[in-house]
């Protein structure tokens, strides 16, 4: 069995916001969206090429309170030390928060940004997949 795609499904407490910090951060840009689905709305955020995409929910009838643990990761692998350092620039003007990481390995030779959930994602300067 082959994976063809890859959607990570998250709650948020603000979909605009949480677009917007993710678009500029990350460089991603709205591909889908949905309004009142069955008392869900959500967006839904990628790019041409990705085989993966972020979609950020919102339940109106039984909001959700996001409550990822310090160790709940999305790790983005950027290798080239221009690029890595231009996405870690783009992540601080997003809003995003530079916090140490629970896990030391990911200080490494990345950072790790806290958006306004909680949520964290790492960039690390590395090639995947890594050297063994």
């Amino acid at each position: 069995m082959t994976i063809q795609h890859l959607r990570i499904a998250r709650p948020v407490t603000d979909l605009t916001q949480s677009s917007q910090f993710y678009c500029h951060g990350l460089g991603l840009q709205k591909i889908g969206e949905f309004t009142d689905h069955q008392g869900f709305s959500g967006v839904m955020l990628g790019a041409e090429g990705l085989a993966w995409h972020l979609e950020f929910t919102l339940c109106h009838t039984h909001p959700i309170r996001p409550s990822p643990t310090n160790d709940d990761l999305l790790v983005l692998y950027i290798p080239q030390q221009p690029d890595w350092l231009a996405r870690c620039s783009c992540m601080e003007e997003a809003g995003f928060q530079r916090v140490s990481s629970f896990n030391p390995y990911w200080d490494q030779r990345g950072v790790t940004f806290m958006d306004r959930d909680g949520y964290r994602v790492v960039i690390q300067q590395a090639l995947w997949p890594p050297a063994r």
